[in-house]
């Protein structure tokens, strides 16, 4: 069920199913939007910083969008965000991966120049089996109201 501003109180947490990548993932996507040889090909990210196969961050974020989008917090009007801040990786993702999100409401309130909506501010945290973060940022999102 959709929530309404109404509906959405800071405080409240939600969470996803979660998502394994594989390396083909990882490559696939890289091929097309970050061809970087560390996203590319285990052999040669071998020896590079990520010292293996390695999850082009923005990749981590289609997945972690991907995860938000089918998961617990539904708002009504779907996820209209208005910007992202402190958008942070904290380790590179690899294949076998198991991620699912956490997405914290830390902000709720009316929109003065759109009455009919209000913004909800979020932290979502991208985190692996173990609970580890991956990736974490915050995001106002438009929301409509009852």
């Amino acid at each position: 069920m959709a929530l309404t501003l109404d509906a959405i109180a800071a405080g409240q947490v939600f969470g996803s199913a979660t998502y394994t990548v594989t390396a083909e993932d990882i490559v696939a996507f890289a091929r097309q939007w970050d061809p970087q040889p560390f996203h590319l090909d285990d052999a040669a990210a071998k020896g590079t910083f990520f010292d293996g196969l390695a999850a082009s961050g923005w990749h981590t974020g289609a997945i972690t969008m991907r995860l938000l989008v089918t998961g617990e917090f539904q708002p009504a009007g779907g996820l209209i965000g208005a910007g992202i801040e402190g958008l942070k990786w904290f380790r590179p993702v690899r294949p076998g991966d198991v991620l699912s999100l956490r997405t914290e409401v830390l902000d709720v309130r009316e929109m003065r120049s759109k009455p009919s909506h209000g913004l909800v501010t979020v932290r979502v945290t991208t985190v692996d089996a173990q609970g580890e973060p991956v990736q974490t940022f915050t995001s106002p999102l438009v929301v409509a109201r009852r």
